[in-house]
């Protein structure tokens, strides 16, 4: 894998998903795992956090992109990722637009360069 570099996972709705597998991110690893969940009503909580805790497992994925509303609903998951690899990238769907207060990275990148740094 490290010959190819590493793949962009996906946890979104349809749209978003579908967006990206059109554009060639989709793949299964070794043991037949993809890289990425559709996330619709029935979709429980708990099956994208684990889906989300699978993929910062994965030695194959370097960035995951999740629909910013989705990561509201496994906030604390995302807040506990500290690694810079894979990196965590919220992003907006059709329905939801993106709102920068949210974004866990973001927020850590403000307290990182804060005013009082450049003095």
């Amino acid at each position: 894998m490290s010959a190819r570099g590493k793949l962009i996972a996906v946890i979104g709705d349809e749209d978003t998903c579908t967006g990206f597998l059109l554009g060639g991110v989709g793949e299964l690893n070794k043991n037949r795992k993809p890289n990425f969940l559709v996330v619709e009503k029935e979709t429980s909580v708990a099956e994208i956090e684990e889906t989300f805790k699978s993929f910062l497992a994965r030695s194959d994925i370097g960035i995951v992109l999740i629909n910013q509303f989705i990561a509201e609903m496994i906030r604390h998951a995302i807040d506990g990722h500290l690694e810079s690899i894979p990196a965590v990238l919220e992003i907006p769907s059709k329905e939801h637009p993106y709102d920068a207060s949210k974004d866990s990275i973001l927020r850590r990148a403000k307290g990182m360069f804060c005013a009082e740094d450049f003095r």
